[in-house]
């Protein structure tokens, strides 16, 4: 129970956090201005995109949002509804509605809360970088092709394949073209995109979904809008809750939460690396991350993350402490109320384009480049992670990419593994003749095994111990062995029967202590220990293998 409260309490926001947020409040509120401007027309589009509508897309921007950001272990991050997260969504409202996304999000912020009490955000640092750029890169495309539809001015063709249903959009509008909804979306992306570069402070993306809405307004275009919204939030509610669906909801929740964890503790190592000395805890962030999943859906919200372009912008305005993204959250809570009439009237092109600029700014080609040139492990797994983002979900993708890094680390490391043949002479005593030595040298042969023995490496060094012939003794010296698991213990004792069914004499030496509790419980070394074969030092190993050639004969009897 004590231990309980000292997690519980460990992930709850501290004093200094909050004391944090009176330092600097008018670069925190500035910086929570700006980031409002970018985040609105991000929240509508994703919203739209997750298929729950642009009203669930700023319900979860205010309420996770403020969530979040008292909450969470980032003071820097911002969280919302995001590309990654819309990825996953898509098939799940296909599947079971609205409701059934609800329930998933309510979930995933229990899975997540869990997460944070069970300490387990420090393990985000076993994700290799590859993985991440690959999942990145996969990331951009699917946002980009889902945006391919609204770009178009076409209706969104159905089916759960990113890549067909972007297909199907292109040929539904080559035999029907929609050059307004077009120019709208082609016009947006260049501006967020050439003003980006000329000034990256400035909220281009605003200024360009303005513009577009005016252009169309003045001009009376035929595009499709966003639509009526709702002039505030909806009264919190279970009233969506199916508890008789909750079993067949269980798959998608794990792969929400999934997702929200990974994406929600990248974007705040992120944040950690654009600021000078800011550093998040991993497992405050699941906890604040939980929390905002857990009462998004009670106002109508989609499931939240920590957005990375958003977090990005808030730390290059000068936000200072989480006071940032609490304010951005209020900022929003105010368009919501007051302007939800003129929100309606953007057409769905211009967030179209927002979200393509989006993608495209998502990919450092630079870094990417970087990672395909490092080795060819890297592009395999940066590759494979890519195109398993779009042809599969992203959570089977991230397993499927840190599965092949896995196995690529394995093979690198059981490469390492060496059997070398050592001679004897530094480890015998000096009064030996020449001849003695030779006879020695005939007869015994030392091995010394480098390195981890494990499944990825026991193979290969049974076929060259097994390979040892026509001697009459082997002493294998295993002091320099960093670990052992079951299979490299069982291997092992397979090489030693192999060798003593031949009849060769097998004596092992140097066995370290941490080693000794797998080659007992498999029964490698019992019958080695009983014998007499099993030595501390090389030295007694060698001597007890030359008193075994004395009465074998095999060498002369020397001088006392």
């Amino acid at each position: 129970m004590a231990a309980g409260l000292a997690r519980l309490r460990a992930v709850l926001p501290a004093r200094d956090d909050l004391a944090a947020m009176g330092r600097r409040p008018r670069r925190d509120l500035l910086a929570g201005l700006t980031v409002a401007i970018v985040a609105l027309p991000l929240a509508l589009g994703f919203g739209i995109s997750s298929g729950l509508g642009a009203e669930a897309g700023l319900a979860t921007a205010v309420v996770a949002g403020a969530l979040a950001a008292v909450f969470g272990g980032s003071g820097l991050q911002v969280s919302g509804p995001t590309g990654a997260m819309t990825v996953v969504l898509v098939p799940i409202v296909h599947e079971h509605g609205a409701s059934g996304v609800l329930t998933v999000g309510l979930l995933a912020g229990v899975m997540l809360v869990g997460l944070a009490l069970a300490r387990a955000g420090r393990y985000m640092a076993l994700v290799p970088a590859p993985v991440v750029e690959g999942f990145t890169l996969g990331i951009a495309c699917v946002i980009g092709l889902q945006q391919i539809p609204a770009a178009l001015g076409v209706p969104t063709p159905e089916g759960d394949q990113v890549v067909a249903v972007a297909w199907q959009a292109v040929l539904d509008f080559l035999a029907e073209p929609q050059w307004q909804a077009v120019a709208i979306a082609a016009g947006v992306a260049v501006l967020m995109l050439a003003g980006g570069r000329w000034r990256p402070t400035v909220p281009f993306s605003l200024i360009a979904v303005v513009a577009a809405t005016l252009t169309a307004e003045l001009a009376r275009l035929d595009a499709a809008r966003i639509g009526r919204l709702p002039a505030g939030l909806p009264a919190p509610s279970l009233a969506f809750l199916d508890v008789s669906a909750l079993g067949s909801l269980l798959a998608p929740a794990v792969a929400v939460a999934a997702l929200a964890a990974l994406e929600s503790l990248l974007s705040a190592a992120v944040a950690d690396g654009m600021s000078v000395s800011h550093r998040h805890d991993p497992d405050r962030e699941l906890f604040g991350q939980g929390l905002a999943n857990l009462a998004a859906p009670l106002f109508g919200g989609v499931p939240a993350t920590g957005a990375i372009a958003r977090t990005a912008v808030n730390v290059r305005s000068g936000a200072q402490s989480r006071l940032a993204a609490l304010a951005h959250a209020a900022i929003l809570t105010v368009i919501v109320f007051t302007a939800a009439g003129l929100v309606a009237r953007i057409p769905l092109a211009a967030l179209a384009g927002v979200l393509l600029a989006t993608a495209i700014r998502m990919v450092e080609v630079g870094s990417v480049k970087a990672m395909v040139r490092s080795t060819r492990g890297d592009a395999v797994v940066l590759v494979l992670t890519a195109v398993a983002t779009l042809a599969l979900d992203l959570v089977q993708a991230v397993i499927l990419g840190l599965i092949a890094a896995g196995a690529l680390a394995l093979r690198a490391i059981a490469r390492n593994v060496r059997l070398d043949t050592v001679p004897l002479r530094p480890d015998l005593p000096q009064d030996h003749t020449e001849a003695e030595h030779e006879l020695l040298a005939e007869h015994i042969v030392a091995y010394r095994l480098d390195g981890p023995l494990f499944f990825a490496a026991a193979h290969r060094f049974l076929l060259e111990l097994s390979e040892v012939a026509h001697v009459a003794v082997v002493i294998l010296r295993m002091s320099r062995v960093t670990t052992i698991d079951a299979s490299g213990a069982l291997v092992l004792g397979d090489a030693i029967d192999r060798l003593q069914r031949r009849g060769i004499t097998v004596y092992v030496s140097g066995i370290r202590d941490g080693h000794h509790q797998p080659l007992r419980a498999l029964g490698v070394i019992a019958r080695l220990d009983a014998a007499g074969q099993v030595f501390a030092t090389t030295p007694e190993a060698i001597a007890a293998a030359r008193e075994r050639l004395h009465h074998t004969g095999l060498l002369p009897a020397g001088e006392p």
